[in-house]
């Protein structure tokens, strides 16, 4: 179930039929009292939260879920407008998974809804990602290349860990920043570029596996 927290009808309505002709249960509510209401009869999986609310706004009601224990771990899109970049910066802050700044298409709500449930998704603890030569070891967290145990730093770990988990997908540095170090990190994309070198160097010859996309970022395929 995905609760869809807007206060235009019309908008609404459109967020519901787009999620419904997906494949997704879909709930509207139009105000944070309605919407506290829903939450008490049902868990959903995801939220669609807009900011601009009347009566308490999506940051509160953000703030409120991410202090309760039972409602802090549930996905949160914030939906905000243009000019409020501010109360972005402080919902990602504060725990929002995403977000999306009106006005926004469908296919790009739904596109990040997918990504965001598919982040959520549990994984096995004890999974085994392998790519050519390449192992890793969830459960042990453990990296092997050709049944040689190689040591990683945390952030070289959770570069790989990324890569093999959406092989030959293209990351941008921007997105591997926000991912591996948060979105507030203050820093340069070079901390990417320097942490993929020496990646690449304690792999050995599965270090060629890590491609460069000039101009986009890096992706990881084995090579032929």
């Amino acid at each position: 179930m995905i609760f869809c927290v807007e206060d235009d009808n019309a908008i609404r309505e459109l967020m519901i039929y787009t999620l419904k002709a997906a494949g997704y249960q879909t709930m509207g509510v139009a105000d944070g009292e309605a919407f506290w209401k829903a939450l008490s009869e049902q868990t959903p999986q995801l939220i669609l939260l807009d900011i601009m609310l009347p009566g308490e706004n999506g940051i509160s009601i953000l703030q409120r879920l991410r202090s309760t224990a039972s409602t802090a771990d549930i996905p949160v899109i914030l939906a905000t407008a243009k000019s409020t970049e501010y109360d972005k910066v402080i919902g990602l802050d504060m725990g929002a998974d995403d977000y999306l700044t009106k006005p926004f298409g469908m296919m790009e709500m739904l596109s990040r809804v997918k990504a965001v449930l598919r982040r959520a998704a549990p994984k096995p603890t004890n999974a085994t990602l392998c790519m050519g030569d390449l192992e890793l070891n969830m459960g042990e967290h453990t990296v092997l290349v050709s049944g040689e145990r190689v040591q990683l730093t945390l952030k070289e770990y959770e570069l790989l860990l990324t890569f093999l988990q959406n092989p030959r997908h293209v990351f941008s540095r921007d997105r591997l920043l926000s991912i591996i170090w948060g979105s507030d990190f203050i820093g340069e994309t070079r901390t990417v570029d320097v942490h993929i070198g020496t990646l690449r160097t304690k792999l050995g010859k599965c270090g060629s596996y890590i491609e460069t996309v000039r101009g986009v970022g890096y992706r990881l395929e084995e090579k032929a």
